[in-house]
């Protein structure tokens, strides 16, 4: 079957570059033509497989189009030809797939071309968006020791409310109600947790209790965001290009959404100097929300108090923790169980500043 493939990959790419652009009826008519050649030699069963490997190799994405099409499978992650890892329900497993050598670089070209990408020694690294959403990252050697590193994170179209995370067992039906109060009053809420506990569900999930009339502005590095409210704009980074130009920051586009009269301003996720941006944002009284990685509720507050120190030397810890005691009303940390369900394991309310910041466990 694998020549019969490779025959048919040929003759629509002869086909595709003698008539100047790739068209579906090309494919179709180089399979029609290899199944009747080879008519004694395929049943049907066969015949379906070749059309399926043969659209994934030429129209899609090759051995990683089923992965990319399986809705149950949360990020796929390749650290060479014979070791790929899935992730479904937070846990990971290596499957038995295995790519041709040379494929993976070839597929990662074709995901890169349509968003004029590349990878070099010169850039090595590189964050991009699929055309399905799904965020891609790559690392290529002599960064990594000696194969390409693949990471796609997929992100499901469905946007969850409080209640189906109750229905699901993530959230307490106590927790819920206390939330959708929280956020319909305009409080600030930080939302914490490790790399896939579910922070970005949530905050989904609490722009979803807000009212229609509420104008949504979201910033972030990649777009992960989904929401439904009607008056909703999302806004994105954009890398440098090849001559070093033309790059924006989570900084500049914080900047930027205060000028675009938001009602509610959300922050994908704080990792550096942006932080400080946020905090002036919401400290002038615009209700925001924002995601931060942490492995506790007040570790998140903590962390949060020292990432702005990065926006320079000027800043200082007499103006940042004032400001995060006055800003922040609530933090809502996420956790990963070892089952790979997600639950919200606590939410924190800002306690009255005495020189330090403090909060106290809400008990439901």
């Amino acid at each position: 079957m694998s020549q019969i493939l490779e025959r048919v990959s040929n003759a629509v790419r002869a086909e595709s570059l003698k008539n100047s652009e790739f068209k579906t009826g090309h494919l179709n008519r180089a399979i029609d033509s290899e199944i009747e050649a080879n008519e004694s030699e395929i049943n049907l069963d066969e015949e379906l497989e070749i059309r399926r490997l043969t659209e994934n190799r030429l129209l899609g994405f090759g051995t990683l189009q089923p992965l990319l099409d399986d809705s149950s499978i949360e990020e796929i992650w390749i650290n060479s030809e014979s070791k790929v890892f899935v992730a479904r329900s937070g846990v990971s497993t290596r499957i038995p797939v295995t790519f041709t050598s040379g494929e993976i670089e070839s597929l990662i070209e074709r995901m890169l071309r349509p968003i004029g990408r590349r990878l070099d020694r010169s850039s090595p690294f590189v964050d991009a968006k699929l055309p399905d959403g799904s965020r891609l990252h790559v690392v290529i050697p002599d960064i990594t020791r000696s194969s390409w590193s693949v990471n796609i994170r997929k992100f499901p179209d469905e946007v969850l409310t409080l209640s189906d995370l109750v229905q699901r067992g993530s959230l307490g039906s106590g927790q819920a109600a206390f939330l959708r109060d929280a956020m319909r009053a305009g409080s600030n809420i930080l939302v914490s947790g490790a790399t896939q506990a579910g922070k970005t569900t949530v905050l989904c999930a609490l722009l979803s209790a807000l009212d229609d009339s509420e104008r949504v502005v979201t910033v972030e590095e990649t777009f992960e965001i989904r929401a439904n409210n009607p008056d909703w704009v999302a806004m994105q980074t954009r890398q440098a290009n090849l001559e070093g130009k033309g790059e924006i920051n989570l900084r500049r586009l914080i900047k930027e959404a205060l000028r675009m009269r938001p009602s509610r301003l959300v922050v994908g996720e704080v990792r550096e100097a942006e932080s400080l941006d946020l905090l002036i944002a919401l400290n002038s009284g615009l209700p925001g929300l924002c995601t931060i990685h942490a492995n506790s509720a007040q570790g998140a507050l903590e962390k949060l108090s020292t990432l702005p120190l990065l926006a320079g030397q000027n800043i200082s810890w007499d103006f940042i923790k004032p400001t995060i005691a006055n800003c922040i009303d609530l933090v809502v940390h996420c956790e990963l169980k070892r089952d790979g369900s997600r639950v919200v394991s606590e939410i924190r309310q800002m306690l009255t500043y005495d020189g330090q910041i403090r909060s106290k466990l809400v008990s439901f």
